[in-house]
């Protein structure tokens, strides 16, 4: 085990694992360090949103709380978790003033671009042992360098309990500043149209134990009986595949990304620099072949190897790409 202080390579010098299914193994899991902080955010009212056609515009919002605590962090490899309408990043605490100036940044940034509400607190870890609640981390790896991080103990549900219930009073809680400045959001694209089921619907599946059956167990039958029912093969069911990533020109998100990235730059240079790298990669992908630095072969692959399909912070979830057979045989387990 690993010695949980609080040096900045806590979470980069954790042994990865390459197997999906061995995120049962929860001793596996290491404490994360008293002094590291979560930093996350959420969207509210996102359902309202979605139903309303705005999903494009929560996603990106959801995904720019990601990129911008990275940005500001970016010294150190740190974990985070993605929720599709928000995300939590665990800093060690030296980086977390950093982290919760950006996240103010864009809570300001947010609504006044997309009319989107963002909460966003910065909440100690040693708060959530506190609390009753623990907050353990693995590093899966989805291929080469890159990984994706497994969190364990609920303190992830902790910290979005907190968000979702605070009533102003709350320290960790970041009221929103309307002079916050903007967030560095460098990386944070929405150029692909959205997912088309190839198999018949997609679907999204969670899966949190209750009883009191080991919850280890009912992880391994819950994933062998996703296995049985698509012939023993999951990653086929992974919802990227070549033939339903769809890249337009104008891409439909491009307003928007660049609306993002103006926060910082301004609008006439953000509207280039968006124009001009979807017009090469546009090309690239029309060529399959490399334009200036980007490679458009290389890049859907890694693409299509590094989705998050499946992950688990606590509950088990998975986007997958079914047959209406198989949702059936699923359903009736």
């Amino acid at each position: 085990m690993l010695n949980a202080g609080s040096n900045d390579r806590f979470y980069a010098e954790l042994e990865p694992f390459d197997e999906f299914e061995r995120f049962t193994e929860f001793d596996a899991y290491e404490a994360i360090p008293d002094d590291w902080v979560v930093l996350a955010g959420d969207i509210k009212g996102s359902t309202k949103a979605i139903a309303e056609g705005r999903y494009k515009a929560v996603n990106m919002v959801g995904a720019a709380v990601i990129t911008a605590v990275l940005n500001a962090c970016k010294e150190v490899e740190i974990p985070f978790v993605f929720g599709g309408d928000g995300g939590a990043v665990v800093v060690p605490g030296r980086l977390a003033e950093a982290g919760r100036a950006a996240l103010s940044g864009l809570q300001a940034h947010s609504h006044a671009t997309f009319g989107l509400h963002l909460r966003a607190a910065a909440v100690p870890v040693s708060r959530i042992r506190a609390e009753g609640s623990d907050l353990r981390v693995r590093r899966f790896a989805l291929n080469g360098k890159n990984h994706l991080a497994m969190f364990s103990g609920g303190g992830i549900d902790h910290v979005d309990s907190i968000l979702k219930s605070a009533d102003g009073e709350d320290p960790d809680v970041l009221l929103q500043a309307v002079d916050a400045p903007p967030p560095d959001l460098q990386g944070l694209t929405c150029r692909w149209e959205p997912l088309a089921a190839t198999r018949g619907r997609m679907i999204a599946l969670m899966v949190l134990p209750v009883g009191a059956e080991p919850q280890a167990q009912v992880y391994r039958d819950v994933v062998a009986h996703l296995a049985s029912v698509l012939d023993q093969d999951i990653p086929a069911h992974a919802p990227v595949k070549d033939e339903n990533l769809v890249l337009r020109w104008p891409q439909s998100g491009l307003r928007m990304e660049a609306a993002m990235q103006a926060l910082k730059s301004g609008w006439l240079k953000a509207w280039a620099w968006t124009a001009l790298t979807s017009v090469l990669q546009k090309v690239s992908h029309l060529r399959g072949s490399k334009v200036g630095e980007y490679d458009a072969p290389v890049y859907l692959e890694e693409l299509k190897r590094q989705t998050d399909f499946r992950k688990y912070d606590g509950c088990l979830r998975t986007v997958l790409d079914c047959s209406d057979d198989q949702i059936v045989a699923r359903q009736t387990k």
